[in-house]
């Protein structure tokens, strides 16, 4: 694997996620292979979701159209968190207004059916888009940004503990309640669930890396749903895990961890975990976290969504406000959350602009 000091000058979202800081700060946004993009609508209407997530030629296609619209310094995997569930034999489908639907983890007999030796063939196809991915991004220019490999590719997962509650819930919820209770009322059961996860999360993630993902991202969307002490056994511990397997094998290969709405355990996060990265959420106050943060440990975020779906003068002044923010740290400008479907294409123009070529 690349090292440090073999990364390229205009390689600016690694030498970052390395713990250089580069100005202006490198750029991908959460979502950005999403519906605000005409081209992605246009793709969308052709193939459900999981045929695009598992379709080479589709999910690379998703995959580059942010790149050549907005020249991002990151392409992220198109695909979701809760392929490796579906992987191992959950049901999974994507209704339309309502989200993902699987088949409720409730039981030993439920966790039992699950087959992680599935995976490697299940995800197949997904693996062959990273490769397919990496041969483009350090090809020839033919997709409208510079030539050699400037653009770093990045793989990614839920995070145990997120997976975990799509698992046992059956779809999407606001508190998860039936997942949090099970980890009180049934640890035994529980602990399994998230064992495997972690396990099998952390195989996934290795595999994406051999297949030419530069970096990886872990998404701990919920995080911010549990106590202290239940976020240091769910979300910590198993992040932990996760970086130490893959620095074993890839000791290289950064890792970005995002604890969304962490709260003040984001700081512990960071400590504890291994992560290179730490991603925020809109709610952290950059400051305060760069403050309580090892230097080490880069920063990626976290501008409000909404101010992109606002735009204008609103959006330029408090994404410069998070730009110079991280000003003389390694800092990934990005998102709090993912860009909103509704988001004019325009507003996402001028933001790239705005984080590129104002001046202080």
């Amino acid at each position: 694997m690349t090292s440090k000091t073999d990364i390229p000058p205009s390689k600016r979202l690694l030498r970052t996620l390395n713990g250089e800081a580069v100005w202006p700060p490198p750029m991908w946004l959460m979502r950005q292979a999403g519906r605000f993009l005409p081209e992605f609508r246009a793709m969308r209407a052709r193939a459900d979701f999981l045929t695009r997530c598992m379709t080479p030629d589709i999910a690379t296609e998703l995959t580059l159209q942010p790149i050549r619209r907005f020249g991002m310094d990151g392409a992220i995997l198109f695909s979701d968190i809760l392929i490796l569930p579906w992987a191992m034999g959950q049901s999974l489908e994507f209704v339309e207004g309502t989200g993902p639907v699987l088949g409720a983890i409730r039981s030993e007999a439920d966790l039992a059916k699950l087959d992680p030796e599935r995976i490697a063939e299940v995800t197949a196809p997904v693996l062959e888009t990273l490769s397919r991915l990496k041969a483009i991004l350090n090809g020839p220019d033919d997709i409208g940004v510079a030539k050699g490999g400037a653009t770093t590719l990045l793989g990614f997962t839920g995070s145990p503990f997120t997976v975990a509650c799509y698992m046992v819930e059956g779809g999407g919820s606001r508190e998860f309640a039936i997942t949090r209770t099970m980890a009180f009322s049934d640890p035994a059961l529980f602990d399994r669930l998230m064992a495997l996860l972690t396990e099998q999360t952390a195989t996934y993630l290795c595999a994406q890396i051999e297949a030419g993902a530069e970096a990886v991202m872990l998404f701990d969307s919920w995080a911010g749903l549990l106590s202290p002490a239940e976020f240091r056994k769910h979300v910590i511990a198993p992040t932990r895990q996760i970086v130490q397997t893959i620095k074993a094998r890839y000791p290289s290969v950064r890792v970005i961890g995002f604890p969304r709405l962490g709260g003040v355990m984001v700081a512990e996060y960071a400590r504890e975990t291994g992560v290179d990265v730490l991603a925020l959420d809109t709610g952290a106050d950059f400051a305060t976290v760069r403050s309580m943060v090892p230097e080490h440990v880069a920063l990626q975020g976290n501008l409000d969504p909404v101010a992109v779906l606002a735009g204008g003068e609103a959006m330029r002044r408090e994404a410069l406000a998070v730009r110079n923010a991280g000003r003389g740290r390694a800092h990934v400008f990005n998102l709090g959350h993912g860009v909103l479907p509704q988001t004019p294409v325009e507003h996402v123009a001028d933001l790239v602009k705005t984080v590129r070529e104002t001046e202080l």
